[in-house]
């Protein structure tokens, strides 16, 4: 499997050890950055280079992942999900990696580097990996709802109330 790695001055010691560990499993890895510590770097361009680089495989038939970490896995997140089509999830223990690949079809994983030893988040990554989509209707409707919306900007059959009061 593909995997696209990025992260921030807070996870480049998790990046080296996890690019190490997924090759190591027989991974193909590109890691999206830093590559020197920066303690003011910022965390959105590399992130937001993994998402785009793993919706770029899914275009061509690629199949391919992203893990992206920081600090607390919050920000990583939030940029891998500005990109249309991926779908990140944080991730804090076993149950939560299984349940965004099994439930979500996550194709990125966020993590937060100073939450979690290093060896506690490559056993989430690598769940993450082995764990396939369910496939279920109930999933798969769910998916699809959120595409719709990222396509359109509503969901077919649901009011969506914007008025603020």
């Amino acid at each position: 499997m593909r995997i696209h790695i990025a992260t921030d001055h807070a996870g480049l010691d998790f990046s080296t050890q996890l690019q190490e560990h997924l090759a190591a499993a027989g991974h193909e890895v590109f890691d999206h950055g830093p590559v020197s510590y920066d303690p003011v770097d910022d965390y959105p361009a590399f992130c937001i280079k993994a998402a785009e680089a793993v919706m770029a495989d899914a275009a061509t038939g690629v199949q391919s992942l992203g893990v992206v970490f920081g600090g607390s896995g919050n920000g990583e997140q939030i940029a891998a999900n500005k990109v249309d089509g991926i779908r990140a999830a944080l991730v804090w223990s076993l149950a939560t990696a299984e349940l965004a690949r099994e439930h979500n079809d996550a194709n990125v994983i966020a993590i937060g580097a100073r939450q979690h030893t290093f060896e506690e988040a490559a056993a989430f990554i690598d769940l993450f990996i082995a764990t396939p989509f369910t496939g279920e209707e109930r999933h798969a409707r769910r998916i699809g709802q959120l595409a719709e919306y990222e396509r359109t900007g509503a969901i077919a059959g649901t009011v969506l109330d914007r008025e603020t009061r």
